[in-house]
């Protein structure tokens, strides 16, 4: 591996994962090879929505956080363009979600990437997509 793609995993890891945002909501950057991260998040209560499942938002929020660690884990930096989200099971107080991305496509600027959020017992949580525009 080159000293420029030890440095941007390094640089996805260390300051992209440790983002005021994510370390705010307790999300954890548990791996990143370069393209691929994997992000945490364990449900507080007061992530939790009028039917006392995750927000969506805290389901957005890890996925777009692998997202991030994993299009900047390469040699040019990114930034989201798109994102998208479906929405499969609700997840419950307590619950660790855990985020993976890995690229559909890598382009020179433009690079568009997978995301799932699963949960407990691997059950699917959240399928995205995210598109990013690398400097």
């Amino acid at each position: 591996m080159s000293e420029e793609s030890t440095n941007s995993i390094e640089y996805a890891k260390e300051i992209v994962g440790r983002d005021p945002m994510a370390a705010f909501l307790g999300i954890t950057v548990e791996e990143v090879r370069y393209g691929f991260a994997r992000c945490s998040l364990i449900i507080k209560p007061e992530y939790l929505n009028a039917l006392n499942r995750a927000h969506g938002i805290a389901i957005h929020a890890v996925a777009d956080q692998a997202f991030a660690v994993a299009a900047n884990s390469m040699e040019n930096k990114a930034i989201a363009l798109n994102f998208h989200i479906n929405y499969a099971v609700g997840a419950s107080e307590g619950e660790r979600l855990i985020s993976e991305a890995r690229p559909l496509h890598i382009g020179k600027k433009v690079s568009i990437w997978r995301i799932e959020v699963k949960g407990s017992e691997e059950r699917l949580i959240a399928s995205c997509e995210g598109v990013a525009y690398h400097k």
